[in-house]
């Protein structure tokens, strides 16, 4: 029997974040697109700590700087229930990430599987009718899966002390080889086009190396879920207070030394 997990976003979901998005842009230039949205969500849904809103949402859409509260409406949002909106969104697709990611599954073709939303914009471009094809010739069009990729890292790099290697050399070598799975979707995919990621009949804007690399970063976040469940969250050291000598002045104030009065 097939477990049932949550409803994910739908078509018109999708683009009604992208049309808030796009509005965002209109007051504040450095709004991501929501495929960057995504890996950033991945990586939180990963993160050793739980990272509240008020950390994440002025990092994402604002000026970088941690609240102590998420405010009605932060400055790029119209309005506070335009916010309220992106944020119900937001909290559909973590619920449905986080359960995919927790899903026993053993193949990547297991519709429990996880299933970043990247773009392939190369085979967008491509299936584009010449004329409109021609307008786009020579603009920089991001591979398959790196703008995914990038926002995933770019939360790892913000909150370097929640991902930071664990003492365990294994441990630390199972985030090291994960990471280097993402990153690797990062740069630019320079092989020979063979598959279209944008349409089973389009013409072809992915290298296979390419595809390859991308199931294995999704291995790669179902490797970062489980490391950080697994150990938790980093716990601070307790540094004590160094002990007075015994003929020290007693820290109390009252005037003894240690050893006449709380050192007896």
């Amino acid at each position: 029997m097939t477990d049932t997990l949550p409803t994910g976003l739908g078509p018109d979901e999708l683009e009604e974040l992208d049309d808030i998005l796009d509005d965002l842009r209109t007051r504040e230039e450095e709004i991501p697109q929501w495929e960057f949205c995504d890996g950033f969500l991945t990586a939180l849904a990963c993160s050793r700590r739980p990272i509240p809103p008020a950390e994440w949402l002025p990092m994402l859409v604002g000026d970088g700087a941690a609240l102590d509260a998420v405010p009605e409406a932060l400055p790029a949002f119209a309005s506070a229930a335009q916010q309220a909106r992106f944020l119900e969104l937001w909290e559909r697709r973590w619920t449905e990430v986080v359960a995919q990611l927790d899903a026993p599954v053993e193949s990547l073709d297991d519709e429990r599987a996880f299933a970043p939303e990247a773009m392939d914009m190369r085979g967008a471009v491509a299936s584009l009718p010449e004329a409109e094809r021609a307008g786009v010739d020579g603009q920089d069009v991001p591979s398959f899966g790196q703008i995914w990729a990038l926002g995933f890292m770019f939360a790892v790099e913000n909150w370097p002390e929640d991902w930071a290697a664990p003492r365990d050399k294994d441990a630390a070598r199972w985030l090291d080889d994960a990471l280097d799975s993402i990153v690797a979707l990062t740069e630019d995919d320079t092989g020979r086009p063979e598959v279209s990621m944008y349409a089973e009949d389009g013409p072809p804007s992915t290298s296979q190396e390419r595809v390859e690399a991308f199931g294995e970063a999704i291995w790669a976040v179902y490797d970062l879920r489980q490391l950080w469940k697994s150990l938790g969250p980093r716990v601070e050291t307790v540094r004590k207070a160094p002990e007075p000598g015994r003929n020290d002045p007693c820290p109390c104030g009252s005037g003894k030394k240690y050893k006449k009065c709380h050192g007896a």
